[in-house]
This record gives C-alpha cells, structure tokens and sequence, in this order.
C-alpha cells in the first residue's frame, strides 16, 4: 500500500479542500473551493467568471476523472460568453465530505444524491438557472438526470460518451401476464437479462469473462488499481491510450442485444477476462516512450496531474458510484421517474471510435427515439476516442456552441 493513502480510510470531511496550483491549468481557468454544498467542500474549476450574469454552464466528469479533464474546452467556452464552472464531483480530487470506505453505507453516492450535489452548487453561486448541464462518461447519467429531475433549473443539457435511454421502467401489465399464464397463452417478451444472470452467461463463455461495473463494485478493485506493479502513473496512462481513438482496437459498431455473446464483442477494457483485473487488462497495451510522447491530447505534464489527485485519494469514491449502479437498493427510488422523459433541448456528443456509445446495446436508439423529445443532433467526433473533450477539444466545443447557439435562438423565438 502507498503512503499517502489508505483506502480504509475515510477521506478527509472537512470542507477546507485546497485549490489547484494555479501554474497546471490554462490562462483564465482558476481553481476554488466552495463548501456547504450537500454535505462537501467542493473543489471546482471555473472560467468565465469575470463578468457577472453571464448564462452558467456546468460541467460534470467521469470515471477515473476530473475537473481537470474539461481544461481544453473551458475557455474557449468562457470566450463566447458563459460563464463555465466544473467541479470535482463526489468521490473524486479536491472535493471532501465524502466516505473513501468501501465499508459503509454507499448511499451518498446514489444518482440522485449527485444531482443534489450539482443542484446546491448552482445555488451556491447565486443563480436560479443554468443554460446548460452538460456531463461525460459516468457524469452523462447525472446530467441526464439532472435534466429529467429539474428542468426548470438546467435548461438544456448536452450528453457525452454516454447515451441516456431513459429511467428504468415499471414492471406493467404484471396481473394481466399472470393470467395469461394461468390459461397457457404466450407470455410478453422478457425484459433484457438480468445482471445475476448476465455475470452466469459471461462466466460461462470461452474464455470466461465479466462485466467491468461488476468489477468495479468488488473489494478489490481499488487496490488493484492503486497499487498495481506498473505503477499508478503507467497504469492511468494505458487506460487513457486504450480507450482513445490512439488504440486500433476501437474499430467501433452496434451490438445486437444484451447477450454474452454480443457483449463478449466489446473490448476487454469493458468484458473483462474472468481472472484479470483492470491494470493487467490494459498494461498489455501500454504505448511506448514514443507514443506517450507523441500525445498531444494528454502530455506527461498532464498525466502527472491525474497520477498525483488519484494517488492521494484512491479510486474509491469514483468506485462507489458503480457499486450503487449495481445495487438494486440503491436504484428504486428512480422508478418513481418511470416514464418521464427529457424535454428540455438535448444533444449527444461522443468519438466515433468510442465504443462507450455502443457498450449498452439499444440505449443510443432509445435516447434517439423516447429518452430525450427535444434532441437537437448526435455528434459523432471522427478521431476520438472515450476522452472526446480532450482528444478533439475544438471540434467538441464547436459542437457545443451550435447546440448552445440554436437552443438560445429557440427559446428567444418562443419567448
């Protein structure tokens, strides 16, 4: 075990988070804490801030993240006149009041709780609305939700790597199945297969496999991370390169259902190997000294950023999200959202070799044709990878600054 952290640990609860040294991000970016938000001291990073009154855009990060991972697009955000705040969300970076225990009761980090988090940071800064929540990876759930649950706060929202297809839905029609059953007629289509019976069909494959999320929630998967024998630094850096447009591996293409089988397709980064943690899953493709060099979107100066946040709090806090997203307890009180839609204006971002797009067969198709009423357009990024605000940050802020332009147009008209 390193050090400087101990994952038995809770992480420290007072909201007296330090700022980021001022010197690793971009002129006009600066880094503050602000506490009393839901129970944390939030760490966040914030361009646009000189103007008063300017529309608020916030900007939510994923798994393993940060705050940092929106630096290439914050400014060039705040040019054309936002004002752009990303935090470190629950679990990650300079934020504190959260439990970094894997012990303990997980349900600080339950979707809904998040969407709190970034609900009492929008009331924080003293505004009633904001223009656009926009989230990446495991933050496009938040923001999804954050859309879904207060629409009257964030007006419109843009989705990242990760498509939204909806809340979970209601077992309907149940007494009317039951008895049809009962007089032997055909029973409905069953609904996509259960996650008990998913890990079976996967641990039954050729050779036995298993799902990343179900990874993610086991005792081990923070040490193994953490403490891995390439290094923390090594071990980040294959994984960024693996799920980047920089890997040949992601030649990326719809799946055909949720089946062990079809899933088995994905990489191995996402259908693990039955025996194999995350670390020796992606050291088999470390780059070389002259691909890491060669890396423009994430430079070593950058790496050592993540390398330095990660190795003092652990992983987690970012794990604890997965463990809730794989813990039925934690997912019911979703199902009062049964059916709900988003209606505010949305859009979908993402790399065209990201196979994040895909990795939930069907989710794309249902935020295109329920999930979201309002989508303005689905923007496949040629060149990148999972890590789209950063391996094609112009073309991702020219994206988000149509989108941003056309919804501020529409709703001028209609005012």
């Amino acid at each position: 075990m390193s050090d400087d952290v101990n994952p038995e640990i809770p992480a420290r609860s007072a909201p007296t988070a330090d700022p980021l040294d001022a010197h690793l991000l971009p002129a006009g970016v600066r880094s503050r804490c602000i506490d009393g938000i839901n129970g944390l001291g939030m760490h966040c990073l914030e361009a646009g801030f000189e103007t008063p009154g300017q529309p608020l855009l916030v900007l939510l990060h994923g798994f393993p993240e940060l705050a940092y991972s929106w630096r290439k697009v914050m400014t060039p955000l705040a040019a054309a006149g936002y004002h752009v705040i990303a935090p470190d969300q629950r679990g990650y970076g300079r934020t504190l009041g959260w439990s970094g225990t894997y012990d303990g009761d997980i349900g600080e980090f339950r979707l809904l709780n998040l969407v709190r988090d970034v609900l009492g940071l929008v009331a924080a800064l003293g505004c009633r609305q904001a223009a656009a929540v926009i989230g990446h990876d495991f933050g496009s759930p938040v923001a999804a939700w954050c859309a879904l649950v207060r629409p009257d706060v964030f007006r419109s929202v843009a989705l990242l790597s990760a498509p939204f297809s909806g809340p979970p839905e209601l077992p309907f029609n149940t007494h009317a199945n039951h008895a049809a059953h009962a007089n032997h007629t055909a029973p409905a289509a069953r609904p996509r297969t259960s996650s008990s019976n998913l890990q079976q069909a996967l641990a039954g494959l050729s050779p036995p496999r298993k799902h990343y999320h179900d990874y993610y929630s086991t005792p081990e998967a923070n040490a193994d991370m953490l403490d891995c024998p390439q290094g923390l630094g090594d071990f980040l850096r294959a994984y960024y390169h693996m799920k980047s447009a920089d890997w040949s591996g992601n030649l990326t293409f719809p799946l055909s259902g949720w089946t062990a089988d079809a899933l088995a397709l994905l990489p191995r980064y996402y259908v693990m190997d039955q025996g194999k943690g995350m670390a020796e899953t992606v050291a088999a493709e470390m780059p070389s000294r002259a691909q890491c060099a060669a890396c423009t979107w994430l430079t070593d100066a950058e790496l050592a950023v993540y390398r330095t946040e990660f190795a003092r709090t652990g992983f987690q806090g970012g794990l604890n999200w997965y463990r809730c997203r794989t813990d039925p307890r934690q997912n019911d009180e979703l199902l009062l959202y049964s059916g709900r839609t988003i209606d505010v204006p949305s859009c979908f971002i993402a790399g065209r070799q990201d196979w994040g797009v895909y990795q939930s067969p069907g989710a794309l198709e249902s935020m295109q044709s329920k999930a979201c009423t309002r989508l303005h357009s689905t923007s496949l990024i040629d060149g990148a990878g999972h890590w789209v605000q950063q391996e094609q940050a112009a073309a991702v802020t020219e994206a988000l600054l149509g989108f941003l332009a056309d919804t501020q147009t529409t709703r001028t008209s209609l005012s």
